[in-house]
C-alpha cells in the first residue's frame, strides 16, 4: 500500500490511531515507510462506549511493539444530547492538535479514505452546501498556527486498507457506532451501495469533491483579492470598512465571500443561509440604489451609508423591555442611521 508522507514534516508527526482498519493501516504503513522524523501515536478515547478504554490500551500495546510512543487522549466533561458526532469530532481534533504541540510535532495524520470522502460529500449535498462544503475533506488543512492535519490515504478505498491489514495479519477494531442508525453518516453509509447502482458511486462523489475544491480555491483567491481592494481605513467603533462602489461591482459569489471575510475580520461568523440572505436580499439592493442599511449578523453590526461605505462593528447588546421597544422604534424610523431602515434586524 502506498504511503504519502506530508511535505517537510519538521518536528515530527502524530498518527491518530483509533484501532480501526484505516488507522491501523496508516500506523503500519508509516512505520514501514522508514520515517526520518519522530512518530507519535495518539488515540482519542471519547468515553462514549464501555469498550473504548480497552481499545485505546490495545493501540498502546501495538505502538509499543512497533517501538513508538503512545498517548491516550480522553474527552472529558459533559456530552451534548444532540450533535454528538460533530461535537466529538471537534473535541478529537482539539485534543490531537494540543498533543502535537506538546511534543513539538507539526503534523497530525489521520486514516480517512475515499469512502469517508464520498460519505462527507453526500452529507453536505443533502445539507445544500456550496462549493466549499462539496469540496469535502481536503488532503491537508491547518489545525492551529503550528500544526497541520494531513490525510495521506484519502485517495484509497477502505476495502484496500482492510486487505492491507489482512495481509499483515492485523485484527482491527470494529466500532459499532459506524453502523448505528441513530447517526446520519451511518444511515447514508447504508444507502451508498444502492446509490452506486444508480450511478452515484464513491468515485463520482469524490470527482465532484475534486471539482468543487478546484472551483472553491479559485473563488477564494478572487475573494481575497476583492477584499483587499475594497478595504478602507476604519475608525472606531468599526473594525472593518469596505468601499461601496467596489462591492457593488462584484459578482454575487464573490460578494458573499468578501462579506464573510469582513465578518471574520470583525470577529463574527454566520451560517451560509443567513449570509446569503443578507447579501442577496438586503445588501445587494442597497448597494444598487445607494440606500443606507443597518443589519446585525454573526455578532456584528453591518452599516451601509453614503459617506463611509460598509462598516462592520461589534453588535450592541440586545435590549429588553421598554428600552428595547424604544430602540426598535428608533431603528424603524431610521433615526441615527443616515436614512431609511431596510427591513427588520436579524440578530444572529
Amino acid at each position: 500500500m502506498p504511503y504519502v508522507a506530508p511535505a517537510a514534516p519538521h518536528g515530527g508527526v502524530v498518527l491518530a490511531v483509533s484501532g480501526g482498519p484505516d488507522s491501523m493501516a496508516l500506523l503500519h504503513a508509516a512505520c514501514r515507510a522508514g520515517a526520518t522524523v519522530p512518530l507519535h501515536v495518539a488515540t482519542v478515547d471519547h468515553g462514549l462506549r464501555t469498550a473504548s478504554a480497552a481499545e485505546a490500551s490495545g493501540v498502546a500495546d501495538t505502538a509499543l511493539r512497533l517501538g513508538l510512543p503512545h498517548r491516550t487522549l480522553t474527552w472529558t466533561g459533559s456530552k451534548p444530547a444532540t450533535g454528538l458526532q460533530a461535537a466529538a469530532r471537534s473535541a478529537r481534533y482539539d485534543l490531537l492538535a494540543r498533543y502535537a504541540e506538546s511534543v513539538g510535532a507539526t503534523w497530525v495524520l489521520t486514516g480517512h479514505t475515499r469512502d469517508d470522502q464520498a460519505e462527507t460529500v453526500l452529507m453536505r449535498l443533502l445539507a445544500g452546501s456550496g462549493p466549499a462544503g462539496l469540496a469535502g475533506m481536503r488532503p491537508e488543512r491547518a489545525l492551529t498556527g503550528t500544526v497541520r492535519l494531513g490525510r495521506p490515504l484519502l485517495g484509497l478505498s477502505k476495502a484496500s486498507l482492510v486487505a492491507y491489514c489482512a495481509g499483515l495479519r492485523l485484527i482491527p477494531i470494529q466500532d459499532p457506532s459506524n453502523a448505528d442508525p441513530r447517526f446520519a453518516r451511518a444511515r447514508l453509509r447504508g444507502l451508498l451501495p444502492d446509490l452506486a447502482r444508480e450511478g452515484l458511486s464513491d468515485a463520482r462523489l469524490c470527482r465532484l469533491a475534486a471539482r468543487c475544491a478546484r472551483d472553491d480555491d479559485a473563488l477564494a483567491r478572487a475573494a481575497r483579492d476583492a477584499y483587499a481592494a475594497a478595504r478602507r481605513p476604519a475608525e472606531a467603533p468599526a473594525l472593518v470598512r469596505l468601499d461601496a462602489p467596489t462591492l457593488e461591482a462584484l459578482p454575487d459569489a464573490i460578494l458573499i465571500r468578501v462579506i464573510a471575510q469582513a465578518l471574520d475580520g470583525a470577529g463574527g461568523r454566520a451560517r451560509l443561509e443567513r449570509l446569503e440572505g443578507l447579501v442577496l436580499e438586503a445588501l445587494r439592493p442597497a448597494l444598487a440604489t445607494g440606500t443606507p442599511l443597518r443589519r446585525t449578523l454573526g455578532g456584528c453590526l453591518l452599516a451601509l451609508s453614503r459617506g463611509r461605505g460598509l462598516t462592520l462593528a461589534p453588535a450592541p447588546a440586545r435590549k429588553s423591555g421598554a428600552d428595547g421597544l424604544a430602540a426598535g422604534a428608533r431603528d424603524l424610523l431610521g433615526k441615527g442611521s443616515g436614512g431609511a431602515y431596510i427591513g427588520p434586524e436579524c440578530p444572529d
